[in-house]
């Protein structure tokens, strides 16, 4: 027996190994999962020039064992095994990996598709066992080896008794504390589990034997033990599948499975990229949101494989917020297995991918609004206010990616169109689109603006989300046509003749207006004339960057009461309108009178505009008052 200490003897760096590249203790069982099948893989490699290797590729597989007595869990492969020397140069040097060595020796040979690159993970035992056995036999070899370590003090290396070809790795599993539940790792059913989320899709079957209890033919209530192999793996991913192969059921079905919903899913995205980044991709657009979707609990994110392999769940970086409703998996050639989520994060071809998803969804959403604008208005119901805060976050840096997949109201018809469909049906002499906010459609219809803007043969776009006005206000124009509120102070469809006649009547009311301002003191930043009114008496308009509606939603957020946001308002009075002449008599002989007409005007522009009134009760008493003169 050679007692020998690591080459990279340093206890620090085997807690660093342990303790940090790994987030899941659990994680240890696909890392030597993935070493056996690398082990498969190099003798089935060698099988193919070698007539002495003796194995059927079918016959190749992977035994885990579990002896809950003696705390025991056994991974086993009959790959190519290990010399004595490959022990020393493999496991007896941290973060020394045999299969990037094989890998690098055969890069230009076909069919050579190893998962391991970093070597590290086969130290992630340490994190579930207290000693960790290795008995190997190198195919060629008379000789078998056994090597045990007990952690970063060091290792011994001694011949033993083997007789077939391959490697199996004991595991002494830890005793449980108060903090860690060692005990799951000796439970057949959550390893079989861990085997299921982490190692499905490895290409050699995953076996474990299951003890069932079976009644005794012929005796009641005796029982005898049948043990039975049973395969714990698929081992052939849906998504490596040629898509001719593959049914509208079949993705259906894996969906379903794989991502817990229950209604098929409105789009499937299945794709394969080769080049500066190679992967497989299978991707779904859900009918519906989950339940938590709109949350702070809800986590994006695609699974992501190297091979097959599962690296993590759910995989933040390879989705932008805005797609965040996507489910489904990345496979890629190009990612090391023993990647932890840290390092993912800066990973030049994690970034790669990621751009080149974002395209193809992009892609399949504008195929669904073409192809079939019934799905998609569907979809955009359920998502569609993930894209219009996709437009609007980041300082509006996504807005060109994703102002063609916004859908409105119209007031034509009330039908959902896009920006570029409203544009194209706007009628000649338009210059703007125009849009409308308010909490429904029958509440933005009864603006006095709408009647202005109708009556000129205009559309509008009904806006009744949060989040919408802001998102038009980061897009600012389409195809060269500025986006207007219809309640905006510059809303104006008069012609020049008569914004000049309006401009001289307020010129002349400017000293009324002061004094009407006065009796609203701080409600609003002016009062004045306007021409775009038809039939109704007054309304409410705002300057400068924030609407009324912007002020609404910015005031009921979270810790609003301390710094009220608060729109420019102007109070604009119908110049054609009898309510004219009466201020300008009032004005001339009842300035108190004046100023009760004044707050009663504005309070009917707040109710009419959706705006609390900041006096209900001076309201109502304005109200009597006036009606009993």
């Amino acid at each position: 027996m050679r007692t020998k200490q690591f080459k990279s003897e340093s206890k620090k760096l085997m807690d660093m190994m342990i303790n940090s590249i790994y987030t899941h203790k659990e994680i240890f069982l696909r890392e030597l999962i993935s070493n056996a099948s690398d082990a498969l893989d190099k003798l089935y490699f060698k099988s193919l020039t070698d007539n002495s290797v003796g194995i059927a590729p079918e016959d190749f597989e992977i035994r885990l064992e579990i002896d809950k007595e003696n705390r025991t869990l056994k991974i086993c492969d009959n790959g190519i095994g290990m010399t004595e020397e490959e022990l020393d140069n493999n496991l007896g040097t941290i973060a020394k990996s045999g299969s990037f060595d094989f890998k690098k020796e055969n890069e230009k040979k076909e069919n050579v598709d190893i998962i391991g690159q970093f070597g590290v993970g086969f130290y992630s035992a340490f994190m579930v066992s207290d000693c960790v056995t290795v008995e190997t036999k190198a195919f060629g070899s008379d000789t078998a080896y056994r090597w045990k370590s007990t952690g970063a003090s060091g290792y011994t290396v001694e011949p033993c008794e083997k007789e077939s070809v391959g490697t199996e790795i004991t595991l002494v599993i830890k005793p449980s504390t108060e903090d860690e539940n060692y005990d799951e790792f000796l439970d057949q059913y959550r390893i079989s589990n861990l085997v299921k989320k982490y190692s499905d899709y490895i290409r050699h079957p995953i076996k474990m034997a299951f003890t069932t209890k079976q009644p005794v033919e012929g005796k009641e209530n005796q029982y005898e033990d049948i043990v039975e192999d049973r395969t714990l793996n698929s081992m052939i991913p849906l998504w490596k599948k040629a898509k001719g192969d593959i049914t509208d059921e079949d993705y259906n079905n894996f969906y379903k499975e794989k991502f817990y919903d229950y209604t098929n899913p409105a789009r499937v995205i299945h794709t394969k990229t080769e080049g500066q980044a190679t992967y497989n991709a299978l991707m779904f657009i859900p009918e519906r949101p989950p339940f938590d979707y709109y949350t702070k609990e809800y986590e994006k994110g695609l699974q992501l494989y190297s091979k097959g392999v599962l690296i993590m769940d759910k995989c933040a970086d390879l989705l932008p917020d805005y797609f965040s409703f996507v489910k489904g998996l990345v496979d890629s050639e190009d990612l090391s297995l023993n990647i932890s989520r840290e390092m993912l994060q800066h990973d030049a071809q994690l970034k790669l991918i990621a751009k080149t998803l974002e395209k193809k969804i992009k892609s399949e959403l504008e195929k669904m609004l073409k192809d079939n604008r019934e799905a998609y208005e569907k979809f955009f119901k359920a998502f569609g206010i993930q894209l219009k805060f996709g437009v609007y976050n980041d300082y509006g840096m996504h807005k060109d990616t994703l102002k063609d997949l916004l859908l409105f109201r119209s007031s034509k018809e009330g039908k959902y169109v896009t920006l570029k469909e409203y544009v194209a049906q706007m009628p000649e002499g338009q210059q703007s689109i125009y849009y409308a906010c308010g909490e429904t459609d029958e509440k933005i219809d009864i603006l006095p603006q709408a009647d202005t803007v109708k009556e000129k043969g205009y559309s509008f776009l009904y806006l009744t989300e949060n989040v919408d006005e802001f998102a038009l206000k980061v897009i600012g124009e389409y195809e060269g046509k500025k986006l207007v509120n219809i309640c905006d102070n510059d809303f104006n469809l008069d012609t020049d003749e008569e914004k000049k006649e309006l401009e001289i009547k307020n010129e002349l009311a400017k000293d009324m207006f002061e004094e009407m301002k006065k009796a609203l003191g701080e409600n609003v930043n002016a009062v004045r004339y306007t021409g775009k009114l038809k039939s109704h008496p007054v309304c409410l308009t705002s300057e400068g960057g924030i609407s009324l509606e912007m002020e609404k939603v910015l005031n009921s957020m979270p810790n609003a009461e301390q710094n009220q946001i608060k729109a420019q308002l102007v109070l604009e009075i119908n110049s054609q309108h009898p309510i004219a002449e009466k201020l300008e008599k009032l004005y001339k002989e009842d300035k108190d009178t004046l100023a009760k007409y004044t707050k009663l005007l504005y309070g009917e522009a707040c109710l009419i505009g959706g705006k609390s009134l900041p006096d209900a009760l001076e309201h109502s008493n304005l109200v009597c008052e006036l009606m009993t003169k």
